[in-house]
């Protein structure tokens, strides 16, 4: 009975789901016409490609953003603003030039993040786990790091004089920006407080020192990650009566106050929230460092609007700061979270963080522009993400299917994992969603294999890109390609020799005076 009633309760609640009326137009041939002919016209202006030296360079990284988690989050841009979403634009779909990139390791089919973020930065294959460092080093053995270092865009922009910034929603010393600055063989070496004894006898250095002395000017930096700054038992600012949050070093070092003392006169601020972010005047600042959380930012959904900053408004302080320099800047930002939301399973807050990555990727083109700014998105790897169930047009994107399952006579939700924590079995059989609020922030959906972290996929993921040279980003290319075509756009690097003029300054030729006026015009209202 209690099956039979679980069954009538689910067609009850898939007969409710109306199908959404698509909009009258659309039934119009010459609707789908007139669009595929402005597509048309728009694409045969690309014809003149943008041959600038770029001035700045901005990587935009979605971690574990697969081309599917794009497109669930386009929906879901669609429908927090009352569309029906499939329709909706991303800004990054916006973008002239899409490629793929294959994002293996070298000892992993499937990778890492830190293994890729060392493709993508420092322009080399890696092993997994392993962060600016060759293939040559071993995860985990100290003793394999030595000689087999590779430097980063960061580091390549920063000797050719330009700016440079770090901006993340996990903690600054995590996977994808450490591999900007750091030479380490184990991603999770957070501190020396995270260290075996051994490697420490042996001259390895914490991430979290990494990030001030192997680059030690880099101007901006904003994230989480304060307890691996401090010594051990340091209660934390915001919260100092939780000692999960406390510092971690052993080494009684207080990183945040060193970087405070050497930038003191170099008009260098250090904050930890919001509130004192936004008092700052960028353009009294040279020098950020922000920590806003003990470990990785909250999720977008969770965010205390008070105390933490978006990852939209730390992109705006850190171009505003870093677009100063007459040599111009070289940005990471990192929307780190959407690869957490996944692993936990947590669809609704992947996608959700996906989406302020975009709303940070639309400021970035406001605060820049395309003729001097070359602009890159991609993701580091993807996750075994899906969804389907042939859902109507319009169907919430975190709703069910139209149809139960003909096996097991239960809906399910439009949204699975192939593995995860979301597995559940409910009396031995598979739990009925229609009995739980699958629209719930938290909700994680169901997976196929138990697991209590869900795993990346190994597909391709998508790099978008517009400004100089971005027509070099195309069709199918192995990631490590990713940062030496920057490199190559900003004339930095290893090429360079292609965009000197005889007096050996880049040359800027192909934007007129009258262009570049009205780009300065539009670079002050911003």
């Amino acid at each position: 009975m209690k099956v039979a009633a679980l069954f009538i309760l689910g067609c009850l609640v898939w007969e409710g789901m109306a199908k959404p009326e698509f909009p009258e137009q659309e039934k119009d041939p010459d609707f789908w016409k007139e669009w595929a002919q402005r597509t048309l016209k728009n694409a045969l202006t690309l014809q003149d490609l943008n041959k600038n030296v770029a001035k700045n360079i901005i990587l935009f990284l979605g971690d574990g953003m697969g081309v599917p988690t794009v497109t669930a989050a386009r929906i879901l841009k669609g429908q927090l603003s009352g569309q029906n979403g499939e329709e909706t634009q991303l800004e990054m779909d916006k973008f002239p030039y899409v490629a793929l990139s294959k994002t293996y390791n070298t000892n992993a089919q499937v990778p890492d993040s830190a293994g890729t973020a060392t493709a993508y930065l420092c322009g080399v294959k890696a092993n997994e786990g392993t962060v600016g460092v060759s293939a040559a080093a071993v995860k985990s053995q100290c003793n394999t790091t030595r000689g087999n270092e590779v430097t980063s865009i960061l580091k390549w922009a920063k000797d050719a004089g330009k700016s440079v910034g770090i901006v993340t929603t996990t903690r600054v010393n995590h996977a994808t920006p450490s591999a900007a600055y750091a030479h380490c063989v184990d991603r999770d070496w957070y501190s020396d407080g995270d260290m075996p004894a051994e490697a420490l006898q042996s001259g390895c250095k914490d991430i979290a020192r990494q990030l001030f002395e192997n680059i030690p000017d880099i101007d901006v930096i904003m994230g989480g990650g304060r307890r691996n700054m401090y010594p051990r038992n340091t209660p934390d600012v915001e919260y100092p009566g939780d000692k999960k949050h406390n510092g971690t070093r052993k080494d009684g070092r207080n990183l945040v106050g060193e970087w405070t003392d050497r930038m003191k006169d170099k008009r260098g601020y250090y904050v930890w929230n919001r509130k004192d972010l936004f008092s700052l005047n960028p353009n009294n600042v040279d020098y950020l460092l922000g920590l806003f959380e003990p470990a990785d930012l909250p999720y977008e959904l969770e965010r205390n609007k008070e105390t933490d900053p978006s990852l939209t408004e730390m992109v705006d302080v850190a171009i505003k700061i870093l677009r100063k320099n007459e040599r111009g800047f070289y940005l990471l930002v990192e929307g780190g979270r959407i690869d957490h939301g996944h692993h936990d399973g947590k669809a609704k807050q992947a996608l959700h963080e996906a989406v302020e990555m975009d709303r940070a990727i639309t400021r970035a083109g406001l605060l820049t522009s395309i003729y001097d700014t070359l602009t890159v998105v991609t993701a580091d790897h993807s996750h075994v993400f899906s969804f389907g169930g042939y859902t109507h047009r319009g169907n919430s994107i975190f709703g069910l299917a139209p149809i139960m399952s003909d096996i097991d006579q239960k809906p399910f939700t439009s949204i699975l994992y192939g593995n995860g924590p979301g597995f559940k079995f409910v009396n031995g059989a598979r739990e009925n969603v229609s009995t739980v609020d699958y629209e719930h922030n938290n909700y994680q959906a169901q997976a196929a294999v138990p697991l209590s972290m869900e795993t990346h996929g190994g597909e391709d993921v998508a790099i978008f890109s517009k400004g100089p040279l971005a027509h070099l980003l195309h069709g199918v290319q192995e990631q490590h390609y990713i940062p030496h075509v920057m490199a190559y756009a900003a004339c930095i690097g290893q090429n360079k020799d292609h965009c000197h003029t005889n007096s050996g300054s880049p040359s800027l030729s192909h934007i007129s005076p009258t262009l570049a006026l009205l780009l300065s015009v539009k670079w002050l209202l911003c």
